[in-house]
């Protein structure tokens, strides 16, 4: 009985670590999953925000013909977009490219940049590219934690035997960074 117990109770202990450990691994996916759907709703967001921009800007601009497509194609690319964050990562790249050369144009046109319009636009894009990057930090912040433990013994045994492998880490730059302090 005594030696029962002896061999039992490590045996125990070892499932018992076991599948607290996949079960860990299984929340913090989940987990993932949470903070990347915040990342694609911020995302959204800014895709929504894309047409009235360029509209106000093409507006003021018209022979910019050439950044407006670019800008209306990474959209485009980006909407249609679906799945994990490395599946995101360089339409959102381009669709900052094509932001950030409709923004440069804009600085051309001085009455665009009095335009109440395009300064609410622009202060709303600010705002959303603020809480895309929150997400973000968020999400890559979910994804490290869990890719340590995918990477870490003991853990890694659980990984291997669970089939849970690293996750994808989403970078994208801010299109802007603040409202010039003109348009204050």
């Amino acid at each position: 009985m005594a030696s029962l117990l002896i061999v039992g109770a490590p045996v125990a202990l070892i499932v018992l670590w076991a599948i607290l450990s996949f079960n860990r691994f299984v929340s913090q996916g989940q987990l993932i999953d949470n903070s990347w759907s915040n990342v694609e709703t911020e995302l959204r967001r800014r895709h929504d925000l894309i047409p009235n921009l360029v509209e106000t800007v093409r507006g003021y601009a018209e022979h910019e013909q050439t950044t407006f497509v670019e800008v209306i194609e990474a959209r485009r690319g980006a909407v249609a977009a679906s799945g994990p964050a490395d599946q995101h990562q360089g339409v959102e790249n381009a669709l900052t490219v094509g932001l950030r050369h409709l923004m440069a144009v804009s600085e051309d046109y001085p009455d665009l940049l009095a335009s109440e319009r395009f300064l609410d636009l622009q202060r709303e894009l600010v705002t959303t590219e603020d809480r895309i990057q929150a997400a973000r930090r968020l999400f890559n912040g979910n994804v490290r934690d869990y890719n340590r433990r995918v990477e870490s013994i003991p853990s890694m045994v659980i990984a291997l035997i669970g089939r849970f492998s690293k996750a994808d880490y989403f970078e994208v730059e801010p299109a802007v960074a603040s409202v010039p302090s003109a348009a204050l």
